[in-house]
């Protein structure tokens, strides 16, 4: 898949999941002012923090696309990451809000009766909601994209959300109006939990952090595999954005030229790239087998 087509497709599903919510705000607005229904109306407000993360997000997407330059010369894929983070953010917001206004209603006793136009719009949300995020986290997963992953979390989170929202109107439509500030409660935990995974998995890109073990392993036995490749001597891979970078030590026959082992890097580059499409840039340094030779490094 070609650069363009990448970011091209994760453009559009986001965008999709923009217009989406900004639907589903405006309904969920209106259903809980007409259907007197506060946890309806705050599922709204919630829906509009996301609107906002998910126009960011889109910025972020279109700076993260951009190729390497002078000032970064790694590219842009970072500004992913940085977007992941901040969904994070406000998923830990959200859940911290809905907690805190839950608890209060409980003990104010501030229990309403809402109207059947509430749980239409809760139900909805949950179908098209649920349905976004399977749509977004396909494609993600597909890209490897922190901030497409980001937004299907944050779609999986409002579903979540309104599966307690419609729990909560249901009792309170039926006289049980303390079942919708406990529903919301409860569910205010599942969310900042989605929030602290989305939370942790961006901090970990934007610190280096390494990539799983089996990925590492893959490309180390095609690298051995390539003819005149004594040995790898060392490999590490991070994240920028939707591809990663690797640095990559091979050992080789001391004798050889250095137009021959350029030859051979070139060669195990070239293959990794048609194997790995996720593969951003590959950084080759050869050591000469059975040698004993000092890693310089200060970190």
């Amino acid at each position: 898949m070609q650069r363009n087509e990448r970011f091209d497709k994760a453009e559009r599903i986001i965008q999709v999941g923009f217009w989406v919510n900004a639907v589903l705000m405006v309904m969920k607005l209106a259903a809980g002012y007409w259907g007197k229904s506060d946890a309806v109306f705050a599922d709204g407000i919630e829906s509009a923090c996301d609107f906002i993360a998910i126009g960011s997000t889109m910025v972020a997407l279109k700076l993260g696309r951009q190729p390497y330059d002078e000032q970064h010369p790694y590219g842009h894929g970072r500004a992913e990451s940085l977007a992941a983070l901040l969904i994070s953010l406000v998923i830990c917001a959200t859940g911290i809000w809905i907690m805190v206004d839950a608890i209060q209603t409980i003990l104010r006793h501030d229990f309403k009766s809402p109207g059947w136009i509430a749980v239409v719009a809760a139900a909805l949300t949950i179908v098209i909601k649920e349905w976004l995020y399977r749509f977004s986290a396909a494609t993600g997963k597909k890209l490897e994209s922190p901030s497409l992953l980001a937004i299907a979390q944050d779609h999986r989170k409002d579903a979540l959300t309104s599966v307690a929202t419609l729990a909560g109107v249901v009792g309170a439509v039926l006289g049980l109006g303390i079942m919708d500030p406990l529903a919301a409660a409860l569910t205010s935990f599942f969310i900042l939990h989605i929030g602290w995974e989305t939370f942790r998995g961006a901090a970990h890109d934007l610190m280096d952090g390494s990539i799983c073990g089996d990925y590492i392993q893959d490309i180390t036995e095609l690298a051995e595999a390539v003819d005149c490749v004594e040995h790898v001597h060392e490999i590490r891979a991070r994240r920028s954005g939707q591809y990663i970078i690797i640095d990559l030590k091979l050992e080789m026959d001391p004798e050889m030229t250095v137009k021959q082992s350029h030859y051979v890097a070139t060669e195990v580059k070239r293959q990794i790239f048609e194997r790995f499409q996720n593969v951003g840039d590959v950084m080759i340094h050869i050591n000469p087998h059975d040698e004993d030779h000092e890693d310089l490094i200060r970190l």
